[in-house]
């Protein structure tokens, strides 16, 4: 029982972290369409900002708040402006097929900058094991649960809470209507490639204490937050937040009861398993499109 309270706490932080990322998969495609199979490594830029913020002087807090807003004005506004809406117009293929390449890109520019040893960064939480009906619990996983939840409850309080951001729903549901309604829709649509910056900042903040600054760190990372969207429902961010959750217990479970040679096959069993039941995903709705 204690290895499996264990499990599950530290399943729900790996979960979080899948769920900020997924929700960035979520935002980008209800606002424009657009699939970005770069997403994991725009969670690993954002440490190497960090890190190069912190090797030329800076306090690690600056440095945070510096590789941030570098990855808001690079990951979110050039991001849209330079590459998704000139590929856009040709259809949502050669825009997946041109994030693919920038995800290459970014890789090979950052092993080639920084080298492909990994490197350590440092963690916003103390490494504390505490106890808790027998089981051992890392204050790391509790601190990783509890930023993910705020920036998660942050959202959503956006979301439905205030102007901006139901206009940002309205322009995600029907963005023709929107505009007659008087809604500027394209900056809305940047708003959400804003916002998914942010996210992808906080999770590599997150994340890399963990896995170390690694030109491949987010490979995996990405894979996972896509299959997350997509068992959560692609369309839905809540849908977003359970897939991310689910696919952390899952992984934890699978590598302890199962096996650690299976473990990266049972996110995608559980991903056919959706895909052939439910193919909208768990809290996702089917979409009606015109061909």
């Amino acid at each position: 029982m204690s290895t499996l309270i264990s499990l599950i706490v530290s399943g729900c932080a790996t979960g979080a972290i899948y769920a900020l990322v997924a929700i960035g998969f979520t935002l980008l495609w209800q606002t424009s369409q657009t699939i970005n199979f770069a997403q994991g490594e725009f969670v690993m830029l954002p440490a190497f900002f960090m890190l190069a913020g912190m090797n030329m002087g800076m306090p690690f807090w600056l440095a945070i708040l510096v590789g941030t807003a570098i990855s808001v004005a690079i990951l979110g506004a050039a991001f849209k402006r330079a590459l998704v809406d000139p590929m856009l117009r040709h259809g949502a293929l050669p825009l997946a097929i041109a994030t693919m390449a920038l995800s290459i890109m970014m890789k090979e520019g950052v092993k080639e900058f920084y080298g492909a040893e990994a490197q350590p960064f440092p963690s916003l939480i103390p490494a504390i094991d505490l106890h808790f009906l027998g089981a051992t619990i890392s204050t790391q996983s509790l601190g990783l649960l509890a930023v993910g939840v705020a920036a998660v409850l942050a959202l959503q309080y956006l979301l439905n809470s205030t102007s901006v951001g139901r206009q940002m729903q309205a322009t995600a549901q029907n963005p023709n209507v929107a505009r007659i309604l008087g809604i500027p829709v394209e900056r809305m649509v940047m708003y959400s490639f804003i916002i998914n910056a942010i996210l992808v900042s906080v999770a590599s903040v997150l994340v890399t204490p963990l896995y170390l600054a690694k030109f491949s760190s987010g490979e995996t990372l990405g894979l996972a937050a896509f299959i997350a969207a997509i068992v959560g429902g692609f369309n839905q961010v809540r849908g977003a937040i359970l897939g991310g959750i689910l696919l952390g217990i899952t992984d934890n479970l699978a590598a302890t009861y199962i096996s650690t040679q299976y473990r990266s096959a049972v996110p995608l069993a559980l991903l056919i398993a959706v895909i052939l039941f439910r193919p909208q995903g768990l809290l996702g709705t089917a979409e009606e499109r015109t061909v």
